[in-house]
């Protein structure tokens, strides 16, 4: 009984914002603060979507696009680059092993903001500020994904297995292209939605990185216009309807993606 009133009162306490955000992004400017906050008023949804479109030459879905292929690319690139790597990592013994295991996971316990800076004058000096490109390479490198693909490695991969393909004459790459990537597949799913969605919620570096708003990801975009809200009394009902469809791919891929990231989360936490 206990446990089941904490489970509803978890599911409310991050279902009610989004209930919020839906009825705020039917209602206009002047409802917006003169009705309730969770009651409907006079539907304006379209009306609200259409104004959004319209603003700045239609930035917002410009914004968009960019987070997109910022998390979209980026996050299948970042995929690969953990799988391939926990799957070294497990499979071979080499000198240095231990001390790359321990790099990766000390560097899981520093924050992403204490490295945005370094990140930013690196990038500058790379000659890759205000380029998209300034923005995917950085998340390309996923230490919690470099350490789930070599928990999932561990307990997914038999080594027999891959001794069987060596014998057979298989390379290296062809045992792990034909063999070990399919029965990584549920974790890498998993790695997959956890990078798409980190990289949507990129915030500090996109900002220090990109000056020109067309290159921004849909985080900073509505950020900008929420700080111009306060002296562009309009903005705030596009910025609330901007966060509701920023927030709709996030769910698509979720939703898509459960079974597998249920499953691959399952096997991976036998021994992580």
């Amino acid at each position: 009984m206990l446990a089941g009133v904490f489970l509803v009162a978890v599911a409310l306490y991050f279902l009610v914002p989004v209930y919020w955000l839906v009825v705020a992004s039917t209602k206009s400017t002047g409802d917006l603060f003169s009705t309730p906050g969770f009651l409907f008023a006079d539907f304006q949804f379209v009306e609200n979507l259409v104004r959004l479109s319209e603003q700045a030459d239609g930035i917002f879905w410009r914004w968009m696009f960019n987070s997109l292929i910022y998390s979209g690319l980026g996050s299948v690139l970042m995929t690969f680059i953990s799988v391939i790597s926990g799957y070294a990592l497990a499979m071979y013994r080499f000198r240095g092993r231990t001390v790359i295991l321990a790099a990766a996971l000390g560097s899981m316990l520093v924050p992403q903001t204490v490295l945005a800076q370094p990140t930013y004058v690196l990038l500058v000096e790379m000659g890759l500020n205000n380029t998209m490109l300034g923005v995917l390479l950085p998340s390309l490198v996923y230490p919690f994904g470099v350490m789930l693909g070599f928990v999932y490695a561990q307990t997914s991969v038999p080594m027999e297995l891959l001794e069987a393909a060596r014998l057979d004459g298989a390379s290296e790459w062809r045992a792990f292209r034909s063999i070990a990537l399919k029965l990584l597949s549920p974790g890498a799913v998993t790695i997959l939605l956890f990078a798409f969605i980190g990289s949507w919620n990129n915030f500090m570096l996109p900002l220090l990185v990109l000056s020109d708003a067309r290159l921004q990801p849909v985080t900073v975009g509505l950020s900008g216009w929420s700080q111009a809200a306060i002296t562009i009394p309009g903005l705030q009902s596009l910025v609330i309807i901007g966060s509701l469809l920023s927030i709709v791919p996030i769910i698509v891929v979720f939703v898509s993606l459960q079974r597998y990231w249920r499953s691959g989360l399952a096997a991976g936490g036998v021994r992580f």
